[in-house]
Parts: C-alpha cells; structure tokens; sequence
C-alpha cells in the first residue's frame, strides 16, 4: 500500500489505534446505493427464472445476495483506501476518514463474504453460491487489485461482476442458469461502461491525481464521449429482448424502447457538448439517468412476473 494508505492510522499524533466508527461506518463500507440495484437485479433474475422458490427461502437468499454484494464493496473500500484518501468524491469514506481501521474493514469484508455464500449454498444450492463466490471474488480481487489501476478497460471488463446478480437469482431458482438471465446480464454488461465514464468524465482530475488510468484520462474525454455513444447505441436494443423473447411483457417493451431512447439522447448530448459547466451538466445527466434506466427495466420485469401484470406479447426470439 502507499504512503497515503500508511497515514489512515496515524494520521495525526494521538490517534486512537481502535475504530471510532459507529454502525453507520461499517453499513457505509457495504455501499448500500449498489445493494439495492444487486437486490433489484437479482430479483429480476429470480421473477423471470422457469421455476418457482418458496418465498421464505426466496428472501433469505435474496438477503445473502446481497450481503455478498455488500461484503464486496467493503473489500474494495479496504483495498482502495490509498486511492480514496486522494479523491474528493471518496476521501470522506470511513476508512479514509479514520472512522474505521483498514484491518477492522478487512475483517468485516471477509466475514460478510464467507456467511453470504454458505448462507446462500444452504437456503439455495451449491451453484448460486459458488457464482455468489466467484462475483465476490471478481470484484474485491480481479477488478479492485488488478484492473482498476492497471488498464483504461476496467470498467469493462470489471463491469462484469456487477452484471452476475440476474445469473445468481435464476441460479437460486431453477439450480441452474440460461439465455433469460444471460440476456439480464449483457443489458448490466453493456450499461456499465456509459455510466460511469459519465461520472468518469466529470471526476477526471480526481483520477488523475489518484494515478487510476480511466478512459477520460488515458484515451482523452473526446474517444471517451464516442465509446459512450457506442455503448448506448448497443445496449438500446439488446434491452429490449427480453419482450422479443416472451419474458417481458408490452409495459417493459414500451419502457425499453422509451428509456432507451433516452439513453441514448443523452449520450449524444454528452458526445456534443464539450465545453466548460455545460459539460459536466451534460455528463451528470446521463449518470444520474442511467441509474433510474437500470432500476425501471428491472422493476417492471419484475412487477410484471411476479405481480400478475404480464400483458404477453407474441415470442420473436427463442
């Protein structure tokens, strides 16, 4: 770790060597803001699964689900507390503010990420919790201590581990996993990337001064502009299938195609404006859109699967 990592404990004489951090510390390492779309996403795995699970033992996967998610977020706050010590928009964090000792928030991390996956193998079976595994691992691992300071791709290629939680939820259901939550994984794999270079574009200097090699800051905010535009011209279609494909009803096609549209507007919007205030304005509204996009696409998934609002539209695909 760096020297900035070193002086999270001894950041000035007279430091207390023990936590002062309160429940809210150690809830704020979980990242609840992801949890609730790891909840979301997973659940729309779960509606949309060919099968059935008894709701009590639903819920308790669900929950292990995500304290999985949670414990992930948690290791990646231990491991990136150097970066966030440096960063404006993270430097506020428990662990860099010295509400939480790193070793506390390791501690925490890896006894939330061992209870969530037996949990899960035993309210579930063993596949969902070996995938549950592997996510965390991908996450506080291959994307925290590899590719997020190695490569401009991160968010990319890390995007995955935040688009498992629709395989987990068919994986809790039906033992198994198939094209259903495949396509649930490709709309999450492929609306990675023009969220967060949307905030990326905006926090650049942060990042540079972090020494994190994000596309604004290695391949420029004009290549940056056009690969959001690529990403939100792919992703548009791909998130209607699952109406084409008979899982989705006529509310989620409209809802597709519309917010879709708007995605894409706003990318576009983003890729034109390039200058000053209205830049970063424009930047901000398409992360604080793509947010609500995610959220709404999996809602109604799930309000029309689970709550008997499926007006079924004719199978294109599959």
């Amino acid at each position: 770790m760096s020297a900035a990592f070193d002086t999270i404990e001894t950041r000035s004489e007279g430091v207390a060597l023990t936590s002062t951090g309160e429940a809210r510390d150690f809830f704020a390492l979980l990242k609840p803001r992801v949890m609730v779309l790891v909840i979301v996403t997973a659940l729309g795995g779960m509606a949309t699964a060919p099968g059935h699970i008894h709701p009590v033992l639903g819920l308790a996967a669900l929950l292990a689900i995500a304290v999985g998610a949670g414990a992930s977020g948690c290791l990646n706050m231990w491991y990136d507390a150097d970066i966030d010590a440096l960063m404006t928009r993270t430097a506020k964090r428990p662990i860099p503010a010295g509400r939480v000792l790193p070793s506390e928030a390791l501690a925490f991390g890896l006894t939330l990420s061992a209870g969530s996956v037996i949990v899960l193998g035993l309210v579930a079976n063993m596949l969902a919790a070996a995938m549950l595994a592997f996510t965390i691992f991908f996450y506080a691992v291959v994307y925290s201590m590899w590719l997020k300071r190695s490569t401009p791709q991160n968010i990319v290629i890390g995007g995955a581990a935040g688009a498992f939680p629709p395989m987990i939820g068919e994986a809790v259901v039906t033992g198994d996993f198939g094209l259903h939550s495949l396509v649930l994984f490709a709309i999450i794999f492929l609306w990675t990337p023009p969220h967060f270079w949307a905030l990326a574009l905006v926090k650049a200097q942060d990042y540079a001064r972090a020494g994190i090699p994000m596309l604004p800051n290695v391949a420029g905010p004009a290549a940056t502009r056009r690969q959001i535009v690529a990403y939100s011209l792919v992703m548009a279609p791909v998130a209607v299938l699952p109406a084409l494909m008979g899982f989705g009803g006529l509310v989620y096609l409209v809802v597709s195609i519309a917010t879709g549209a708007v995605m894409v507007g706003l990318s576009i919007r983003v890729l034109r404006t390039t200058e000053g205030e209205a830049a970063n304005k424009a930047a901000y509204s398409l992360f604080g859109f793509s947010i609500l996009y995610l959220f709404l696409l999996f809602a109604v998934l799930l309000a029309e699967n689970s709550l008997g609002l499926m007006w079924a539209l004719p199978k294109v695909i599959g």
